[in-house]
């Protein structure tokens, strides 16, 4: 792959099942403005969340290949449920390149409050895995965790959906069971585009976590170790790739890139 300056100046490589990865890719971007990025959205197989496990792992694994096919110096999965699928197999497959993948903010969520009642928003893949079990079991002295599967949500952020009446009401009934929660763990990278509407209906007193800045943070970490970080002093390019290949999802891409 050259030497470390030439290797500096390749890109991070940054995929989804669809849009919501730009939630990632945002953080990525605010830490890291003079790096490079492809960001490839798997829309034409979107949602990953309600597939089987054989099918995410094959379709993770042909995302992971098709960015490594184009040069990148690091691969970030951003997308929970490809995560929880795939990690693994891509950290043992790519050792030349550091592998990042995301899980929950749950841990911020349960340390936020004494013994607070946490929702857990996720794709019903990601909360079935043993990971995400895991991750659970970790803190479930702390707080009552209470997982919250979330089908149908991905889909409003896919169609730019991010403010509308239908989906204010999928999140008025989705909450509606739930009388006292204080902390929100936004476990897709698609729900983060619609925290402000999820801030509506639970109103102010609720406290929202989600992962991107951490995993923003390790990725960084991860390249100034192996001293790959860029040494330009300009801002780098982001380029947008979507297996739909629909002119829509592009320019949806660069509005959500700048969403406020």
């Amino acid at each position: 792959m050259g030497t470390i300056i030439e290797k500096t100046a390749l890109p991070i490589g940054v995929f989804d099942s669809g849009v919501g990865g730009i939630s990632i890719l945002r953080e990525l971007v605010r830490l890291m403005p003079n790096e490079n990025y492809i960001y490839l959205g798997d829309s034409a197989n979107a949602p990953y969340g309600t597939k089987t496990l054989d099918q995410v792992v094959e379709l993770v694994s042909n995302d992971a290949e098709y960015l490594y096919s184009k040069g990148i110096k690091a691969l970030v999965v951003a997308c929970n449920t490809a995560t929880s699928a795939g990690i693994g197999l891509l950290r043992k497959r790519y050792t030349d390149i550091p592998v990042i993948g995301i899980e929950p903010a749950l841990k911020p969520a349960v340390l936020s409050a004494e013994h607070p009642t946490v929702l857990v928003m996720a794709t019903p893949m990601t909360l079935r895995e043993e990971k995400f079990r895991c991750l659970m079991q970790r803190f479930e002295e702390k707080a009552e965790i209470m997982p919250l599967p979330c089908p149908g949500l991905m889909e409003f952020v896919e169609r730019g959906e991010l403010q509308s009446e239908a989906l204010e009401q999928y999140l008025y009934n989705l909450f509606a069971p739930y009388e006292k929660v204080d902390a929100v763990v936004l476990g897709c990278t698609h729900y983060p585009f619609v925290r402000k509407m999820i801030k509506k209906v639970l109103g102010d007193g609720v406290v929202l976590f989600d992962g991107g800045e951490g995993t923003a943070r390790e990725t960084r970490r991860q390249l100034e170790e192996r001293r790959l970080l860029s040494l330009s002093e300009e801002t780098g390019k982001v380029i947008f790739e979507n297996s739909a290949k629909e002119e829509k999802l592009l320019k949806l891409c660069v509005e959500l890139l700048n969403y406020e």
